[in-house]
Formats: C-alpha cells, structure tokens, sequence
C-alpha cells in the first residue's frame, strides 16, 4: 500500500521496521529522529527520543538500528510501548544554514513489507519534517504519511513535542583519565598562550562569579591559487569555514551542544547559559565567530568542552590559519 501526504492505513504486525530513504543533492546533510509522544503530542521527557546519540529508548521499544548517507533503519516493538505513550513521529532533519528539504529529490518511508510513504519535496522551505507517525487508534495502531515541517530546523521540531534540542545530538564520547590536581596558578589579566608545553590555564575564581568568559575563532578568507587547474576548476573551489562550539555538562547530569551546525546556538541568559554569537561562513567577518559563556551562573555548569572544526575549505588545520583566543 502506498501512501501520500495525509492519508493512513492499519498496522497489523508488532514489530516493524521503519526504512527512511532521502535520495539527496551534493553536499545536502540529513539526520533523523523518533519521538515517543503522549495524548497531548509531547515527550515525557528527553529520554523519549531516540536518534544516533541515544539509539534505543524506552526498553528498546524503539531503536535506531542504522543510519547513514540518507538512509535510517528504526526498528519498533509496539507490545513494548510504555504506557502513556500513544505515539511515535519520525522526523528528519537538514542543516538549515546550507539547505532545505527542496534539495532533497526523494524522501520515502518504508514499514516492513506493509506500507510505503512517499513524501513529495519540490518547493519546500522547510528544514525540519515530520515523515510520519504510528499512532494508536481505538487499541490498534495505525500509521500515518504527515510530509509537515518547520523552517530553523532542529530547534523548532524539537520545541513543537516539547524536547530539548540539544538532546537530539550526539553526547561527548570520551574515556576518563585519573588526573592528578596541581595547585591553580592565579589567573593574569593580560592574554596567555596556550600550546604543548602549556597546554592550560587555572580559571580558579575568588568570592565572585566570573562574569562574562568570551571565546573567539577567527581565520582569514581562503585564497585559492590561480593557473591551469584552477581554471578547469573554477567555482569548484570553496572558502574556508571554521566553526567553534562547545559540548556541555549541567551540575544535574544534563549534556548538550552548542554549535552552528544543527541550529544549535544557546542562550546566554537561560540554560545553557552559553550562546553562539552567529556564523562566520567564510572568514570575511573581521570578529570571526564568538562563544559567550555567562560566568554568572557557572554554579549550575559542571564542565564545558570547547572546540573548533572545519565545515569545509580545508584539507586539515595546517592549511587554515585559525586562532582561537
């Protein structure tokens, strides 16, 4: 049975495999992400979503089982919903700074050998979509082909069941390592240098928060050489753009990111209390890009891991002149 935009049909096995398939331009990015709702249409909390960073959820009621290059595999046990949950919307996601949906040139959902959704794209604006939805109807669950979305991408779709934005990115990877504390040195007013023979700095503060930390990435535009092979290549060459963002931890166990990619920008004065200032894209911008942290409320912050990447440009950092102060 093939379905288009608005239209249902019954459910009838209890577990179902769920195949998204996005047939995508050059350079178009997707990702996606399963939200367990109840009757009101929200999550009850973040651990109601399920998505690369937090593949199963819910007892394994729903699990990521793979995705990549424009194709998601998510397998559902409907007799393992929990209680409450009445249902469960598929979405995706694309980098709403660098495309929309429009460049999408097929999207099409698959359950099982049963069902099959194909969600027409051309003139879409939109950077978020909700694919489609089981949903439980009466004691028996169905499915529906939605094809609706937002403009700003992951935020909004996020916002709308009621999540945290943050929750649906990848948490921080990383082993441990016993660390044996030094006596901080106090901190200078005057710039320091931060390299291999004096890799950190104390941030060790007095009776007072402190204030307003500001951490800048700046880079100069990306001048290409000109000649025989860069005129076969013309306009294939791009300017490089650097990103900073940083990966979070609240004092409550809570992580997140903030960053560009993903719409991921925070907020100053609320939780996170770490804010993007923008998106240099090409270097251009004399400020370069700026990473405010709100010292004023660090009692609620546990750990900030600051970073920088290339969204593309570059082979690698020694062909960029990026300086993070």
């Amino acid at each position: 049975m093939v379905l288009v935009p608005g239209a249902n049909a019954p459910v009838t096995n209890s577990s179902v495999t769920v195949t998204i398939e996005c047939e995508k331009a050059a350079g178009a990015e997707v990702g996606f992400s399963a939200f367990l709702l109840n009757d009101s249409g929200q999550v009850r909390s973040d651990d109601d979503v399920c998505h690369y960073g937090q593949s199963s959820v819910a007892s394994s009621a729903v699990t990521l089982a793979s995705s990549a290059n424009g194709r998601a595999v998510f397998q559902v046990e409907l007799a393992r919903v929990p209680a409450g949950v009445e249902k469960i919307a598929f979405a995706a996601t694309t980098d709403e700074r660098r495309s929309t949906f429009a460049k999408m040139l097929r999207i099409a959902v698959r359950l099982s050998d049963e069902i099959e959704a194909h969600i027409p794209t051309h003139g879409m604006d939109e950077s978020s979509l909700i694919l489609g939805e089981l949903y439980l109807r009466q004691g028996a669950w169905k499915f529906r082909c939605v094809g609706q979305g937002f403009r700003g991408g992951l935020r909004p779709l996020s916002e709308h069941f009621g999540a945290t934005a943050a929750s649906t990115l990848p948490p921080p990877s990383a082993t441990t390592q016993p660390v044996t504390r030094a006596v901080p040195e106090p901190v200078s007013l005057s710039k320091i240098s931060l390299d291999k023979q004096r890799p950190s700095v104390s941030l060790e503060k007095g009776a007072e928060s402190f204030g307003e930390i500001k951490v800048n990435l700046n880079w100069q535009r990306g001048n290409q050489p000109e000649g025989f092979l860069s005129g076969l290549l013309k306009g294939r060459n791009k300017e490089v753009d650097l990103d900073i963002g940083c990966l979070y931890e609240m004092q409550d166990g809570r992580i997140g990111i903030v960053q560009a990619l993903g719409n991921c920008f925070g907020d100053f004065n609320q939780e996170p209390f770490i804010q993007l200032m923008g998106d240099d894209r090409t270097g251009s911008n004399q400020d370069g890009e700026w990473l405010r942290i709100n010292g004023r409320h660090w009692h609620h912050v546990k750990r900030v891991l600051i970073y920088a990447f290339i969204y593309e440009g570059a082979p690698n950092w020694q062909a960029t002149d990026g300086v993070v102060t």
